[in-house]
C-alpha cells in the first residue's frame, strides 16, 4: 500500500513544494504580515494562521488540477503493482470491449473530478472571505 502511494504521489511533490515555497515568500512581504510582526504577534503565529491560509490559494488549485493526472497515473500503478482498482478496470473492459464499464468509469470519474472543483471553489471561499462567488 505504502508503494503505490508513494509512486502516485513522488510526481508533484516537488511542484507543489516550489509554489509553496514562492506562495509563501510572497505573502510573508506582504504589508498585512509586515504590521502583525510590528503589532508584535509571533513569528509561528503569523506564517501558520495567517500566511499559510493565504498562501495556501494556488496550492490547492494545483492540487486539484494534479488529481486528473494522478488518475491517469493510477491505471499504470495499478497494473505495475496489480493493485485493483479503477484504472484497472478500465484497462481490462478496454481489452474485453466491455463499452458500459468503460462508459461508467468516465462517468465516475468525471463526476470525482466535478466534486473536487466544487470543494475546491468551497475552501477559496473559506481560506479568503473577500472571494465571493
Amino acid at each position: 500500500l505504502v508503494l503505490p502511494a508513494i509512486t502516485l504521489g513522488w510526481y508533484s511533490s516537488a511542484a507543489i513544494a516550489r509554489l509553496t515555497r514562492s506562495s509563501m515568500l510572497e505573502v510573508m512581504e506582504s504589508d498585512f504580515v509586515k504590521f502583525e510582526r510590528l503589532s508584535g504577534l509571533p513569528e509561528r503565529v503569523i506564517v501558520l494562521r495567517h500566511a499559510l491560509r493565504n498562501a495556501s490559494i494556488p496550492i490547492i488549485t494545483y492540487m486539484a488540477l494534479q488529481f486528473g493526472v494522478m488518475l491517469s497515473g493510477a491505471v499504470v500503478t495499478e497494473r505495475v503493482f496489480a493493485w485493483p482498482g479503477i484504472g484497472q478496470t478500465v484497462v481490462d473492459a478496454i481489452n474485453m470491449r466491455d463499452y458500459p464499464v468503460i462508459q461508467a468509469a468516465v462517468m465516475v470519474t468525471a463526476l470525482l473530478f466535478l466534486l473536487l472543483n466544487l470543494l475546491v471553489d468551497l475552501l477559496y471561499s473559506w481560506l479568503d472571505p473577500r472571494i465571493r462567488y
